[in-house]
């Protein structure tokens, strides 16, 4: 779609042929408020399916795991369940649901910019409530953080190698007015780890400044007012080169400089650099490790059993499901699972298996 047949298009095209380029983290964190501000993007009907919308499952044992760490505290009171980007609220939903088993019944908190995303919240936890920044969230009382498929959403910065040293990658207008990313003009070589300084020309390196500053915000939390911090994401957990930057519509891949604003743009979170974060503030961190493990660790095979049993005309649909969170050849591998605690709080489940 050329820039002239959407507004944010048509936008963006006339900030860059006033001003100049824009950087890769500007063009997608503008696309990407534009998406999710738009519609629903998730399940069957629309662009992607994330792990709540494929099962209750999901939802259910992370719920668990938050109630059996409370449990091990020793009952604390004054928690609080938060979630970062709860999509449709189905999550928090199913996660909140199975912690008042155990009698464990938290206010939520949600944090969230989309205010379509924000009607379906109330509709689907209506008690909780929803804040627009990290910082809004409360200062009192332990915290129950959960993070998925959030970070992937933020945006990142490119650098790129060249002979004459790093550039950031910017997005400029080609001849036929097209979006596409080029190297800068400008030398970025202090934003490059000194090991890549040498890497061959066009390697891409990325970094999340939103990223870094959410965890360093959330960790701050932890540290003050103790609790966990559980997040599930697809990334990488040792540095490399390359664009992860990526694009989704109607569940096929895109090109993610065509059509801004109707594409799902994401990029594969770096959790070296969230892991390192969280241990600035001495807390403890429990993986990354695949998502297929830890779910089959907390019981997953287990809870599709029982749901099974019960609902025999749902059988196929209920290990169909259970395939996809779990299996290497689906979400199991490209998914990973971490834990940010307070090194006072006991060592999270799940995470017996040898991090990556």
């Amino acid at each position: 779609m050329s820039p002239e047949q959407n507004q944010l298009a048509l936008r963006l095209a006339k900030q860059i042929d006033a001003s100049g380029p824009i950087s890769v983290s500007e063009y997608m964190l503008a696309a990407n408020e534009e998406y999710y501000n738009k519609a629903d993007p998730f399940g069957a009907d629309g662009d992607f399916i994330t792990a709540p919308e494929i099962s209750q499952m999901f939802g259910e044992l992370i719920g668990l795991w938050f109630a059996d760490i409370w449990m091990r505290q020793n009952r604390p009171e004054n928690v609080k369940y938060v979630e970062l980007g709860p999509g449709r609220g189905t999550l928090a939903s199913d996660a909140l649901r199975a912690m008042r088993r155990f009698e464990l019944n938290l206010p939520a908190h949600f944090v969230e910019t989309s205010n379509a995303l924000k009607a379906m919240q109330q509709k689907a936890v209506p008690e909780a409530t929803i804040h627009e920044r990290i910082a809004q969230l409360p200062e009192d009382g332990p915290l129950f953080i959960l993070a998925n498929e959030f970070f992937d959403a933020l945006p990142v910065r490119q650098f790129v190698a060249t002979d004459a040293g790093w550039r950031e990658r910017v997005v400029v207008r080609d001849h036929g007015n097209k979006f596409i990313a080029i190297a800068g003009s400008q030398a970025v070589d202090e934003l490059v780890p000194m090991d890549l300084r040498g890497a061959p020309a066009q390697s891409i390196f990325e970094s999340s400044p939103q990223s870094s500053d959410a965890i360093y915000e959330l960790s701050a939390r932890l540290s003050n007012q103790g609790g966990a911090l559980l997040i599930v994401d697809y990334g990488y957990a040792h540095p490399g080169l390359g664009s992860t930057l990526q694009a989704v519509k109607t569940h096929e891949y895109a090109e993610p400089f065509e059509n801004p604003g109707n594409l799902d743009l994401s990029a594969h979170v770096n959790f070296l650099e969230i892991s390192n974060l969280a241990k600035l503030r001495d807390l403890r961190v429990s993986g990354p490790t695949e998502q297929g493990h830890w779910l089959t660790a907390l019981g997953l095979n287990q809870r599709a059993e029982a749901l099974a049993k019960s609902s025999p005309a749902r059988a196929d649909e209920i290990m169909t499901a259970r395939n996809r969170l779990a299996s290497s050849e689906e979400m199991g591998s490209l998914f990973k699972v971490l834990s940010i605690t307070s090194p006072d709080w006991p060592s999270p489940e799940g995470f017996a298996q040898t991090a990556i």
